[in-house]
C-alpha cells in the first residue's frame, strides 16, 4: 500500500506541476524576449540620437562602443547606402524602414531591430540593431533549470509526505494483522495496540474485543467440561465397583462394558477441551490438589481406605491449568478406586522438583500388569486389567503439554505408583 501510495502521489504531483510549469516556462521565454526587444530598441535609438549630429566618423565610433557595451551588433544605414558600423546586409526589413517605419523583423538567425530616422538631408537612415537566438533566450534556461529542480523537489517532498502518512496507516493495519495471526496460532494473550485513523482504531477495539470473548468461552469450555467429569467420576467409580460385585459374571461383565463406554467418553470431552486451550496456563499445584483429595476423601471413607496426604506448606506453582491439573488428579485417583480393592490404601504426595513439581499417587493394590514397567499401561487402551487406559492418557498428556513427563514406579507397598513431574510456567 505505501507504494501504491507513492506512486499516486508522484504521479498527481507530476501532473500538476506540469499544468503549472510548462505555462510558465513558455511566459519566461516570452519576457526574456521581451526584455532583449526593449533593450535592443533602446540602443538603437541612443544611436539614433547621434546620427543627425555626428559625421560618419564619430557616428561609427558611437555604433562600436554602444555594440561594444551591449554586445549586440549595431549598423546605421545611411541615406546614399553608406553602412557604418557591424557589417549587415540591406534586408527587405530595412528597405521597409527606409520609408520612415520602424519595426521588428524576424530573420533565419535571430531579430532585427530597426528604428527609423527621419529629417536627415539625403532621406531616411536605419539603425539596426541585431539579436541572435542566445540574446533572446538569454537566462531562460538557467530559469528552466531552477523550475526542473523546483518540481522535482516537490515531488520528492510529495512522496516523502505521501510515505509518511502511509506508514501512519499501514502500521497500524500490520500490527492488526500481526495479532491475528497470533491469535489464529492460538495465543489467546496477543492484543492489538489501537493506533491510526479512527477507523483502524476501531477495527483494533474490534479485534480486542473479539479475542477477549474467545478466551471467556474457552476459559467456559475448560470449567463446564472440568466440572462434568468431577460430577461423573465418583458416581462412574461407583457404578464400576458395583458392577463387579454383581453375581452374574455375564451381567457384571455387560454393565462394565457401558460403564467403559462412557468414562471414555467423559475422558474424550476432557482431551478435546485440553486440546483447544493450548494458550500458556500456571495454577496453584498444592490448592488444586487438596481440592480433589477432599473431593475423593468422602469415597475413601465409604470404602475404608487409609489415605495419606503430603503436601507442601506455601503455594506451589505448576505451568498446567488448574483445570488439566484437576482432570489429571482425578483420572489418577479414579484409577486407584476402579483397580483396586476396597480398604486399599493409597497416598498422594506433592513436591517440588527441578523446573518444576512433582506429583506421586501409589496404592498398595495389585500393581501395573508386568511389574510396574513402563509399557502397556501407558498405550491408550491398552493397559490391561479391564481398563481403558485413559486415565493414564490423561495424566501423561497434561505433564507432556507443561513439558514434563509421566513415570509409572511400584510404590513401597507393592502397589502401582504415578509419578507425574509438571513443568514449570
Amino acid at each position: 500500500m505505501r507504494r501504491w501510495l507513492a506512486l499516486l502521489v508522484a504521479a498527481t504531483t507530476s501532473l500538476v506541476l506540469i499544468a503549472l510549469l510548462v505555462p510558465l516556462g513558455l511566459l519566461v521565454r516570452a519576457l526574456a524576449e521581451s526584455s532583449a526587444v526593449t533593450q535592443a530598441t533602446a540602443e538603437a535609438q541612443s544611436v539614433a540620437a547621434s546620427v543627425g549630429t555626428a559625421d560618419a566618423d564619430g557616428l561609427a565610433l558611437t555604433a562600436e562602443r554602444t555594440s561594444a557595451s551591449s554586445g549586440h551588433d549595431i549598423t546605421v544605414f545611411l541615406p546614399g547606402g553608406t553602412v557604418v558600423g557591424s557589417p549587415a546586409p540591406r534586408s527587405p526589413a530595412v528597405e521597409l524602414a527606409a520609408r520612415g517605419q520602424s519595426l521588428t523583423a524576424q530573420t533565419a538567425s535571430g531579430l532585427e531591430v530597426l528604428v527609423a530616422v527621419q529629417g536627415l538631408p539625403g532621406g531616411t537612415a536605419v539603425v539596426r540593431a541585431f539579436l541572435g537566438e542566445e540574446d533572446l533566450r538569454q537566462g531562460v534556461r538557467e530559469v528552466w533549470l531552477g523550475m526542473l529542480v523546483l518540481g522535482l523537489a516537490l515531488i520528492a517532498v510529495g512522496i516523502l509526505v505521501a510515505d509518511r502518512l502511509a506508514l501512519a496507516l499501514t502500521r497500524p493495519m500490520t500490527g492488526l494483522a500481526r495479532v491475528s495471526h497470533r491469535l489464529a496460532a492460538g495465543d489467546l494473550t496477543a492484543r492489538a495496540t489501537p493506533g491510526g485513523p479512527v477507523e483502524v482504531q476501531d477495527v483494533g477495539l474490534a479485534l480486542n474485543h473479539l479475542a477477549g470473548r474467545i478466551s471467556d468461552l474457552l476459559a467456559e469450555e475448560r470449567e463446564t467440561a472440568a466440572d462434568i467429569s468431577h460430577r461423573l467420576r465418583t458416581p462412574l467409580t461407583g457404578l464400576r465397583l458395583e458392577a463387579e460385585s454383581l453375581a452374574d459374571p455375564e451381567e457384571a461383565v455387560r454393565l462394565g462394558s457401558r460403564v467403559d463406554a462412557l468414562e471414555r467418553a467423559v475422558s474424550s470431552v476432557i482431551t478435546d477441551v485440553r486440546r483447544r486451550s493450548q494458550e500458556n496456563a500456571s495454577c496453584d499445584a498444592a490448592a488444586v490438589v487438596a481440592e480433589r483429595v477432599r473431593f475423593w476423601s468422602v469415597l475413601a471413607e465409604d470404602q475404608g481406605r487409609p489415605m495419606e496426604l503430603d503436601l507442601p506448606r506455601g503455594p506451589l506453582t505448576a505451568g498446567v491449568s488448574a483445570a488439566e491439573l484437576s482432570a489429571c488428579v482425578d483420572a489418577l485417583l479414579g484409577n486407584v478406586f476402579a483397580h483396586t480393592p476396597e480398604g486399599a490404601s493409597f497416598a498422594v504426595r506433592l513436591a517440588p522438583a527441578p523446573g518444576g513439581v512433582r506429583l506421586e499417587v501409589a496404592d498398595s493394590g495389585p500393581g501395573f500388569p508386568g511389574g510396574g514397567e513402563a509399557g502397556d499401561p501407558l498405550e491408550r487402551g491398552r493397559s490391561g486389567a479391564g481398563s481403558t487406559g485413559l486415565g493414564l492418557d490423561i495424566a501423561r498428556r497434561t505433564a507432556e503439554a507443561s513439558g514434563g513427563s509421566l513415570l509409572l514406579d511400584t510404590s513401597p507397598g507393592g502397589g502401582a505408583m504415578v509419578v507425574v513431574v509438571l513443568g514449570a510456567p
